[in-house]
């Protein structure tokens, strides 16, 4: 059995226009239980004919057993009945969907109202942006000072590694503007690691030093 003996009343919302519904802002689930072969024919009506009448059926049938399991689950009753509708129009627009050979009816609504329910949980977990984040700004485009003296110092850098040794020019330029391990380095140069290490060491003190001018080449 689907919904058990008793009677409750649910709002309509305004979220399935598509459905004719009487004008009356409440209705009655029906007194006797209903068994899952009235809701796969109502769930089959909707499928193969669309038929707004059996919708109207299937959602006054369900809807209070539904809103009841999410609010089970955590909802509030605006929350429940949000999602209630949110369920319904995916029934409404997805019943061709339905397989009766994998599922019960109950089984797949109750999935529906299940995942609607966690995708709205997430949404709100979802930290939201803040416009005003320094992370979020364009980066300010450099003042012409700016270019200059980089283009300076970048100038300044290349004519030290000129005057450099050729041996310890390659291995700077390897790890500084190819970004190469030391190990890559000794496989490709075909030197021990541990000489790779030193080499690099001398030239990186030997370019330091062209740089603060305490070597004149």
């Amino acid at each position: 059995m689907f919904l058990e003996n008793y009677i409750e009343t649910v709002d309509f919302s305004d979220k399935l226009p598509c459905i004719e519904y009487k004008q009356e802002k409440h209705y009655l689930v029906l007194k006797s239980a209903v068994k899952d072969k009235e809701l796969t024919y109502l769930i089959s009506r909707v499928a193969d004919f669309k038929d707004k009448s059996a919708f109207s059926d299937l959602f006054k049938l369900v809807g209070p057993r539904i809103k009841g399991y999410l609010m089970k689950l955590g909802s509030s009753d605006i929350v429940a009945e949000d999602l209630l509708q949110e369920v319904m129009l995916t029934v409404w627009r997805r019943s061709e969907t339905f397989d009766r050979a994998k599922a019960a009816v109950s089984t797949w609504l109750f999935t529906i109202a299940r995942n609607k329910r966690i995708d709205m949980l997430r949404k709100e977990i979802r930290p939201q942006l803040d416009p005003l984040d320094p992370m979020l700004t364009p980066n300010q485009e450099d003042s012409a000072d700016n270019v200059y003296s980089s283009k300076q110092e970048s100038l300044k850098i290349t004519n030290a590694i000129e005057q450099l040794p050729d041996e310890q020019a390659v291995l700077i330029k390897m790890t500084y503007y190819e970004d190469k391990s030391h190990s890559n380095i000794a496989n490709e140069l075909r030197m021990p690691l541990g000489t790779v290490k030193s080499r690099i060491r001398l030239a990186s003190n030997r370019l330091r030093k062209l740089l603060e001018g305490q070597i004149y080449d």
